[in-house]
């Protein structure tokens, strides 16, 4: 295992790319250090053509408190960490969730656009009880994600929900006992990387996009990937060994 920086450990299994917030003492709250070590390792996994996805989780009894407010009090740059809640990443990132996710924790699980989750955890957007809103996309996604009304009761009460329920409602992907979150996880993503990795970015763009552009635009917008991927090496390859009758060998490109 490396690491950009020691709030955030990265490890490659093959053409995944284990992400892990490591701020345990502070419930992997988002401080400088943790913003920019995650921002890193998204590059990482975006930029890279031999990583196809990636799996984020938190060690520790909590995926990820929120803003560390001490941190944010004392100036420390949290600004990368927003700027990738707001864009994301373009490569499929799995989410899995051994502990709570709350507030900031909850909305940087929402750029995942899967989740793992253990059994017996709370996710929710407390932040009412404090004064504040949700401001880091929560109010924006869970509608999609949970249903309004069930959005909108998380938002004006604070309570959360336990991960039992958020499989129920479609935001946890799969539930799984404690303790087997990123296994589970990991296995999830081995069976994305069968695919080709350009295509499998494609994909994940285009329905994040088609939540929210009107047909016309989204076909707009899904024209602008053939280039890419129908005109790429991996384009090639797939039909050739589909006729050869072995495995795919992709390269990303």
């Amino acid at each position: 295992m490396s690491e950009g920086t020691s709030a955030v450990l990265t490890e490659r299994r093959d053409r995944v790319l284990l992400v892990t917030l490591n701020r345990p003492d502070a419930m992997n709250s988002i401080n400088g250090d943790l913003s920019h070590g995650m921002v890193a390792a998204m590059t990482e996994l975006d930029e890279d053509p031999t990583l196809t996805a990636g799996v984020l989780t938190g060690n520790g009894r909590g995926f990820c408190a929120g803003m560390d407010l001490k941190a944010f009090a004392a100036g420390e740059d949290i600004g990368p960490m927003m700027d990738f809640i707001k864009n994301g990443s373009k490569k499929p990132l799995i989410g899995a969730l051994e502990g709570f996710a709350l507030a900031g924790g909850l909305e940087l699980a929402l750029t995942c656009d899967l989740l793992v989750a253990a059994k017996g955890i709370k996710m929710g957007i407390p932040e009412v009880g404090v004064g504040l809103f949700a401001a880091g996309g929560g109010l924006q996604r869970l509608p999609s994600r949970v249903g309004y009304a069930r959005a909108m009761e998380m938002a004006i009460t604070a309570d959360p929900i336990s991960s039992e329920e958020a499989h129920e409602v479609g935001l946890v992907s799969r539930l799984v006992e404690p303790g087997t979150a990123v296994d589970a996880a990991m296995e999830l993503a081995s069976r994305v990387t069968k695919n080709a990795p350009l295509a499998v970015s494609a994909s994940k763009q285009l329905i994040k996009a088609a939540v929210d552009l009107p047909e016309e635009q989204f076909w707009d917008y899904q024209n602008s990937f053939f280039g890419s991927v129908f005109g790429s090496n991996d384009a090639k390859e797939g039909p050739k060994a589909f006729a050869e009758k072995r495995p795919p060998e992709w390269t990303g490109t």
